[in-house]
């Protein structure tokens, strides 16, 4: 009977109904049964009540001794720890979610700050085999922040908080590139460089998808894989050049080794 509450008290009580003034009984013990009995005007409705057998209490509402129908009645207290109970199975999902969200942003941020250094490195490269390399990550790179981003609007993540990140990680590379113009053995700290933020990035893709495997997030956890795999593979392309490198930087220097 949705809006209908009672309140029990020292042998009587109240019925309400909605907005309704509220309606007076007694209680008479009958047996197994209580019955609330009503005042006049409504003297001729009694209710039927008898204990179950989780707390609650089954009844039946009477006119006359017809019935008019049946109910069941929760005490307050129990609906209250109820609900409490649906909050706290609510909570934890509700934490992982954000927690997700909190990976998702911070891995994005790494992907804005490497397309800068990506960048700053195709600069200060002259050879043409290298640049081609970093150019084909720097396609990868930005494909793999545009998957990001579309988990990051799948799961409202994007935010003044997610911005925040970006906008750092943006300033860290920017500081960073201006640093690399004017170093020497760019070739050979370049390779280096690279080669730490690729498995800088595997890591953060390896805990990213375990994260949205926990949170139930299979799309995120998806992203994630196929972004790793990349940065595997970029990694590996780097480790085969290293000789290539060192030659490069010595050569800049007009060494022959």
């Amino acid at each position: 009977m949705p809006g209908v509450w009672k309140r029990i008290r020292d042998g009587g009580g109240e019925t309400c109904v909605g907005p309704l003034p509220a309606c007076p009984f007694r209680v008479e013990r009958r047996g197994e049964h209580a019955m609330l009995v009503y005042r006049p005007p409504f003297s001729a409705f009694v209710d039927e009540l008898r204990a179950g057998t989780d707390g609650t209490w089954n009844g039946r509402a009477t006119l006359g001794g017809r019935e008019l129908g049946r109910f069941r009645m929760v005490s307050i207290g129990e609906v209250a720890r109820a609900n409490d109970r649906e909050e706290e199975k609510n909570v934890e999902p509700n934490r992982m979610k954000s927690k997700l969200v909190e990976y998702v942003q911070n891995v994005h941020a790494m992907e804005q700050n490497v397309l800068l250094m990506l960048d700053a490195m195709i600069l200060t490269t002259r050879d043409e085999e290298i640049k081609k390399m970093l150019r084909r990550h720097k396609e990868e790179s930005r494909r793999q922040e545009q998957r990001l981003r579309g988990r990051l609007e799948a799961l409202g993540g994007l935010g003044a908080a997610s911005f925040g990140k970006d906008v750092t990680a943006i300033a860290a590379a920017q500081v960073k590139g201006v640093a690399d113009l004017f170093r020497s053995d760019k070739p050979v700290r370049n390779a280096r460089d690279a080669f730490v933020t690729e498995h800088l990035e595997i890591a953060a893709y390896e805990l990213l998808e375990r994260m949205a495997e926990r949170a139930g997030d299979p799309e995120t956890a998806r992203v994630a894989r196929e972004n790793r795999a990349e940065e595997e593979a970029m990694a590996q392309r780097i480790a085969s050049n290293w000789d290539r490198f060192l030659d490069l930087a010595l050569a800049e220097e007009g060494i022959r080794a």
